[in-house]
């Protein structure tokens, strides 16, 4: 049967009807509208995935490569591959082929890597069109520096564009370093390192050559003995200077510093130096920090220029703090809480109360810890404090106070001497000396700077794009906190820098905030990585030792820089002398030996073996013995060895010694037991 239409369907049929031309516009809307939402949906749910890391496997990196949806994941993957790829130059150009797309700063990376590549493969045409690519595209991403470092070879001016607008990335003080022949060029590039880095290898010879040019101006002088001073060299600094050259407060704190790692003589020389770089106002960090190195000091001369510092510091922490010390601790107690947060307070604090420990004084013992609350100090000085106000306690007798205070060390510091030795005295663990073992792996963390692009770059394992970038934004200005401290400490380790990468850890460690334990998990593994593990498992196990203990030696010796040498001759990873180490070997050992870390370690593991032996495997007097000589630590030997270990280390007469003890063992400790601190 057919429906009828009736009147009002007939009247309105024409208008339901459909009208094509109408809807399209309509069509096409919702269309896009549902494909725009379905791609960022998609987005979003790529988004979800794990990031890529160094520390993704390279299997899941060749399927993201190859199959990922996401060209910012398969670029990712493939930076990270290349990196891996290192010495495949074929597989690295492959990998990085169609990658140099967008406009964010991984696209400069990828065409730097490209264009260096190219050069290592003997394809200078293709090197320089990537590279001007590269300085046309990206002029202020720091690679730019790496363009035209290559560039101006061809064209001088571009090296001068270089070090104007990129003056501390390493591309700069290399072409620094390079500038010459004439005298002025030669003179313009030393300045140009002894403002933006003296510490780049080669520039100390640039610097002092420069300081004999007769025609310096006295602000050129002065900015060459800044640089040298930085370097650690005052006498060269000092014999650029001209008399009447007038020096800013920081070229004076520098100078001075360099003086204070010298003999007493050039301490001597350091005092006045000190003094003019102190005459700023309470505000002035240049000031306090001179201020405190002076207020270090001991003798009449350093009482003598602390008098002539202005009178706005003559009420300060450090000044009164010395002079408290100087008289065995007068008003030493009042100091210690009005100004419970300065290092000066913690300081006078330690050395009063490690002087009555060793008069058997406890009960000024305990007065003088409890003087500041643990949780106002840097955690590795609240372990310190925390130990010895329980030893003081169990001295005194009471015994449930010392158990909880020594259970709270182990909570808060589980790590480091301090956590090793109140483990022993609750009964919770030792240092174990089985020989041989193995070392964890090192695990990949992220670098948590707050700067997503650096950030990005470390998690990509770009390590040497991240140290330029951080060089670049920093210029040579140092690390101001422990913060910064502990992130330019882990980047100067990502490029192979261990020697001052830990020595700026450390300093962190002891200047790390309360408020800021959270760092402190990443402050110890940045502490404690496993260096050469296999080298050093290897030798541990033919020698019988501990693999932990001798890791933990190496670190202290040398932080795993086996090229360096000490002012005494000792050479390598273990600092070996080569009389020792022939003696060892049974005939001479080159210079080349020692520096080879394999054979280094295998040396190094027999010496350690045979102090072991020596004192029937006695941590203490092993170590002590390692830096000191077994002859001294004979002349130490007394009945605290046994009954009271953490005494005798404090009775060591050398300063040295007794810190390197204290620093050996808790590494070794730390090593053994990798828990993390708590906040």
């Amino acid at each position: 049967m057919i429906e009828r239409l009736g009147p009002w369907d007939s009247q309105n049929a024409a208008s339901l009807a459909p009208r094509p031309l109408v809807r399209l516009p309509l069509l096409l809307a919702v269309s896009c509208l549902g494909t725009g939402a379905a791609l960022l949906g998609g987005r979003a749910l790529l988004e979800l995935r794990p990031s890529l890391s160094a520390a993704s496997s390279s299997a899941s990196l060749e399927r993201e490569r190859r199959w990922s949806p996401d060209p910012w994941r398969r670029r990712e993957a493939s930076l990270l591959l290349h990196q891996r790829a290192e010495g495949d130059l074929t597989r690295q150009a492959r990998l990085l082929r169609g990658q140099a797309w967008g406009s964010d700063g991984l696209a400069a990376v990828v065409l730097k890597q490209q264009a260096l590549n190219a050069e290592a493969l003997d394809r200078p045409q293709q090197a320089v069109a990537l590279w001007q690519q590269l300085q046309r595209r990206f002029p202020s991403e720091p690679p730019v520096a790496d363009a035209l470092y290559s560039l101006g070879r061809r064209t001088p001016a571009l090296r001068q564009d270089l070090l104007n607008r990129f003056p501390a990335h390493p591309a700069a003080l290399a072409a620094a370093l390079e500038q010459g022949p004439a005298p002025g060029e030669r003179l313009a590039g030393a300045l140009h390192l002894a403002r933006w880095g003296p510490r780049w290898p080669g520039a100390a010879a640039r610097l002092k050559e420069s300081c004999g040019n007769p025609g310096l101006q006295a602000d050129q002088r002065a900015q060459l003995a800044a640089g040298l001073a930085e370097l650690g060299d005052a006498t060269a600094g000092i014999g650029c200077l001209k008399k009447g050259d007038n020096l800013p407060a920081a070229g004076f704190l520098g100078l001075a510093r360099a003086l204070l790692r010298g003999d007493d003589a050039e301490k001597r020389q350091a005092l006045p130096l000190l003094v003019s770089a102190a005459q700023g106002p309470s505000s002035d960090p240049t000031a306090e920090e001179a201020v405190r190195l002076l207020a270090q000091q001991e003798g009449p001369e350093a009482d003598a220029a602390l008098k002539q510092l202005p009178a706005h510091w003559q009420d300060s922490a450090p000044v009164l703090a010395h002079r408290s010390l100087a008289s065995g601790g007068q008003g030493a107690i009042e100091l210690l809480r009005r100004w419970p947060g300065d290092p000066a307070s913690w300081d006078l604090q330690w050395e009063l109360a490690r002087k009555r420990m060793l008069e058997g004084s406890w009960s000024d013992v305990q007065t003088l810890l409890s003087a500041i609350d643990p949780a106002q100090l840097p955690p590795a000085l609240a372990a310190r404090q925390r130990f010895w106000l329980g030893y003081s306690q169990r001295q005194l007798g009471q015994d449930e106070a010392a158990t909880a205070t020594w259970r709270e060390l182990r909570l808060h510091h589980p790590g480091g001497y301090y956590g090793w030795r109140a483990a022993v005295q609750l009964g919770e663990g030792d240092l174990s000396l089985k020989p041989g073992g193995s070392l964890p792996s090192a695990a990949w963390t992220p670098l948590s700077s707050g700067d997503s692009a650096l950030d990005r770059l470390w998690r990509l394992d770009q390590r040497t794009e991240a140290w330029e970038a951080w060089r670049h934004q920093r210029g040579n200005q140092p690390p101001r906190d422990s913060r910064e401290l502990l992130l330019e400490g882990r980047l100067r380790q990502g490029v192979g820098d261990d020697w001052t990468g830990f020595s700026q850890l450390e300093q962190a460690n002891l200047r790390l905030k309360p408020e800021e334990c959270p760092l402190q998990a990443q402050l110890e593994q940045s502490l404690h990585p496993p260096r050469y593990s296999e080298t050093f498992e290897k030798a541990a196990q033919n020698q019988g030792v501990p693999v932990a203990l001798l890791l933990a030696v190496a670190k202290q010796e040398s932080r795993f820089t086996p090229g360096v040498h000490s002012g005494a001759g000792a050479v390598g990873l273990l600092q070996l002398m080569p009389a020792t180490a022939a003696e060892l070997a049974g005939g001479p050992v080159a210079e080349s030996e020692l520096i080879d870390p394999k054979r280094n370690a295998e040396l190094g593991s027999r010496y350690l073996k045979s102090l072991l032996n020596q004192w029937q495997d006695d941590p203490l007097l092993a170590v002590a013995s390692y830096n000191a000589g077994p002859g001294a630590v004979q002349g130490w030997i007394s009945p605290l060895v046994r009954s009271a270990p953490e005494l005798w280390v404090e009775a060591i007469p050398f300063p040295e010694t007794r810190l390197y003890v204290k620093k050996v063992l808790g590494n070794a400790w730390s090593y053994l037991q990798p828990r993390p601190p708590q906040c």
